[in-house]
């Protein structure tokens, strides 16, 4: 872990070493922080796992490339997780680059529905993509909406907006469906 501000922790010395290319160094850092990376990106972009192996990769090529920018005002997990937050949404707009939720929009939820069972997982991936990533980054791992607002190109507000249409989106989904007996 790094020490953040003022301090080297041992990641902070490993990205200098990556900086002046020791490979063992970025094996390292790639076991230790890859698989939260995984994580969210694979829950921003809705359990698509091709897509998520690319942000991934893409992420840690950008982080390699701008090693000798990061200044250690947060922990270098974080650092990371930012750039793999811009990279998920910019895949995500690829995928849909027209598609765009309204505030008035709400995800589509279909309470009939109750044989399937879900859960929190397959909710999330049902969500409208802004709504998910703002859930995923704000609830899961623990963003603010400034940081979430400045991951994504959206207003504070925006923020705010989407995670409080996700959680109700959630509630509703989670709630629509029967309880296994104990």
């Amino acid at each position: 872990m790094t020490t953040g501000p003022g301090g080297a922790g041992p990641d902070d010395q490993l990205l200098l070493a990556v900086a002046d290319g020791n490979e063992t160094a970025f094996r390292t850092l790639y076991r230790r922080h890859t698989p939260r990376l995984r994580m969210l990106v694979l829950r921003i972009l809705g359990g698509h796992e091709a897509d998520s192996e690319d942000v991934v990769q893409e992420s840690w090529v950008r982080a390699v490339a701008r090693s000798g920018s990061f200044r250690g005002d947060s922990a270098f997990g974080t650092w990371l997780n930012g750039i793999g937050v811009r990279v998920a949404w910019e895949a995500i707009r690829r995928r849909h680059p027209t598609d765009t939720i309204s505030p008035e929009t709400e995800p589509a939820i279909d309470p009939q529905d109750s044989a399937e069972r879900l859960d929190l997982e397959a909710a999330l991936r049902r969500l409208p993509e802004d709504y998910r990533a703002v859930v995923v980054l704000h609830d899961v791992e623990g963003f603010n909406h400034d940081e979430i607002a400045a991951s994504l190109g959206v207003a504070v507000g925006t923020s705010r907006s989407h995670l409080f249409r996700a959680r109700r989106a959630l509630r509703a989904m989670l709630c629509s469906y029967e309880r296994i007996p104990e």
